[in-house]
């Protein structure tokens, strides 16, 4: 599980429109994905805060904390742009933070107010991608259609490749991917060779 600034470290292109796109409109906007008691998923709109140290977002008393704090695995979309069909996707686990001078400081930073039940958590990455669509968008009208262009990363540390015979330990929930040399995936969707 790779924190937001190891990520940054990794691939700072990537990690830069990412960003852009989470905070397109001042503020982190975007759909977080969390897992239900059940199973099912459930969706919120946040705003997830992004600083050069990690990627959190504040979260009040609600069924999303709870899954969060049950569970820990979340989803992370973009909001959609209005001027193209653009979007980022974090993916990995939640955890609380519980190192004081940091919540204070975050939360001084964006007036979190104080008398509010909320809970600051921070976000690992395990798997980001950025799509980027082309003039026609998501959902294209127009001839011809265009495939998006989309970089894929993956933590090179938080995938275990399989071992002969399906025996050996695999990482619940790991992206399908084998990565040899622990060097991070990067393709092109569209593209013979992936980048």
């Amino acid at each position: 599980m790779a924190s937001w600034s190891e990520f940054v470290a990794d691939e700072p292109r990537l990690a830069d429109s990412i960003r852009a796109l989470m905070q397109q409109y001042g503020p982190g906007l975007g759909y977080l994905a969390t897992v239900r008691s059940d199973g099912g998923p459930r969706v919120h709109p946040v705003s997830p805060v992004i600083t050069d140290d990690g990627l959190y977002c504040f979260v009040i008393d609600s069924p999303k904390r709870r899954d969060l704090e049950r569970d820990g695995r979340y989803a992370l979309h973009s909001f959609p742009p209005e001027d193209s069909d653009d979007e980022a996707y974090l993916a990995g686990r939640a955890r609380v933070v519980t190192d004081r001078a940091k919540v204070a400081r975050l939360a001084d930073h964006l007036r979190a107010a104080s008398h509010v039940d909320w809970r600051l958590f921070e976000f690992t990455v395990d798997v980001a991608m950025l799509a980027r669509h082309g003039r026609n968008g998501a959902t294209p009208f127009a001839e011809p259609v265009e495939r998006p262009a989309v970089q894929v990363w993956l933590d090179p540390d938080g995938v275990v490749p399989p071992t002969p015979r399906g025996r050996g330990r695999h990482r619940r929930n790991a992206p399908t991917a084998t990565l040899r040399d622990k060097q991070p995936m990067h393709s092109t969707c569209g593209s013979p060779d992936p980048v």
